[in-house]
């Protein structure tokens, strides 16, 4: 850690929640969360190739543990998917809802490493000083998932209706089809599409943001001497088993509201 940032509280805040960067463009716009980046390429690999090694592995006998788990992980999914969606689900909806689940669920998991410890012993031998672990604590990460499915959502609802029945459905619905209603019917519509990507990514890295800066502080507590030390050992070690719950909980919201979004794709008004 840099010294400057270690004198200040703020300064400590700021140093562990800033990003490791690079310019891919003009202007401050164009800038790459590298950081971000790399951490959910590798925890996304990690995520389907442990899965996939499971599979590959599996057999209809005795199941071993980790095929055990990743059978009721499929039918857990599975049964999710079977509440909400009605039509061909095996096809696209439950493989992206299981995908969606486990990479957000590993993303998230990276808040349990402590950041101290990763700073000092990990990413600073690698002269990584601003390399930042969660990538859902990226609003650039959650927007981008919640876009994906913003993007699937629409094509999943041109597919459905067709172009000319999408089209329809944003001038005609939910008010009818009286021209004098068009632009009420539109503006809901667009109302409609515009806060779904907004509320699925702000959630998200709300809830992980506020978790990091959390332990942040329990950090800094820590640090004020052994009173503070044994607070901050206490309180942090209550708060990274609340955690547990958040960190599946929003993993879990996030698919569910994947599925609930692709199924009203397939659905009129």
């Amino acid at each position: 850690m840099a010294t400057e940032h270690a004198l200040t509280p703020s300064g400590y805040i700021a140093h562990h929640l800033s990003f490791d960067t690079a310019k891919i463009g003009a202007g401050n716009f164009w800038t790459l969360h590298v950081d971000t980046f790399v951490m959910s390429i590798i925890l996304g690999c990690i995520s389907m190739g442990l899965i996939w090694s499971v599979v590959r592995k599996s057999s209809s006998g005795v199941p071993s543990k980790g095929q055990a788990f990743v059978e009721l992980l499929f039918g857990f999914v599975d049964d999710q998917v079977k509440n909400i969606f009605h039509g061909d689900r095996h096809s696209f909806i439950a493989p992206a809802a299981l995908t969606v689940f486990v990479w957000v669920l590993l993303m998230n998991a990276m808040d349990f490493l402590p950041i101290d410890v990763m700073a000092h012993f990990v990413y600073g031998p690698l002269g990584l000083e601003k390399w930042r672990s969660v990538p859902t604590s990226d609003v650039n990460t959650t927007f981008a998932l919640a876009l994906t499915v913003w993007f699937l959502m629409i094509f999943f609802a041109i597919k459905s209706k067709g172009l000319k029945g999408w089209i329809h459905e944003l001038f005609c619905s939910p008010f009818g089809t009286n021209p004098i209603i068009w632009p009420a019917n539109f503006l809901f519509n667009m109302i409609e599409y515009i806060s779904k990507p907004l509320s699925h990514s702000l959630r998200l890295f709300g809830n992980m943001y506020a978790g990091e800066v959390i332990f942040l502080l329990l950090g800094l507590w820590a640090a004020t001497g052994l009173t503070g030390t044994i607070a901050g050992a206490i309180l942090g070690a209550g708060w990274s088993i609340f955690h547990i719950l958040i960190v599946v909980l929003q993993a879990f919201i996030f698919m569910m509201l994947t599925v609930v979004y692709l199924a009203m794709a397939h659905e009129s008004h």
